[in-house]
């Protein structure tokens, strides 16, 4: 089962692109996407995401703005950034790529479950004994 792309960057037209490529924001499997139904609410950025598309994660051609339901833009959710939850700083974006395919169709892209997804490489990185502190022991968090 083939996807075509139909424009990126220096791609041609009907290139096909690898099966199984991921497009969930932030490259993260687990995240889940509200998808309701837009409301007429512009999705916002921080400014550690500002400029991404909120679904393919790439920073070239924004061409349409990101709508987000009215559930996900009510009360302390409201100019919050659609990806990680920071404040908003930028409205958000779809890039031209996923505005061809027809990405931005398919309802709110508003992240709900990324406090689960911090709190899994959490406890991922201590399995496998990172401490990602530096520390100055050589790394590994295994000391001398």
């Amino acid at each position: 089962k083939l996807q075509f792309l139909y424009l990126i960057g220096r791609r041609r037209v009907g290139v096909p692109a690898p099966v199984g490529r991921n497009t969930m924001a932030r490259h993260h499997q687990d995240l889940i996407m509200c998808r309701k139904q837009d409301g007429i609410a512009i999705g916002r950025l921080c400014e550690r995401c500002d400029g991404k598309c909120v679904i393919c994660d790439s920073y070239v051609h924004p061409s349409v703005y990101v709508r987000v339901c009215e559930e996900c833009n009510y009360g302390s959710n409201r100019e919050r950034c659609v990806i990680c939850g920071q404040p908003g700083v930028s409205d958000a974006y779809y890039c031209q790529e996923c505005v061809l395919l027809e990405k931005d169709r398919d309802g709110c892209p508003r992240v709900i479950n990324i406090g689960a997804a911090r709190t899994d490489l959490y406890y991922e990185k201590k399995k496998y004994g990172f401490t990602g502190g530096g520390g100055g022991d050589g790394g590994g968090g295994m000391g001398a």
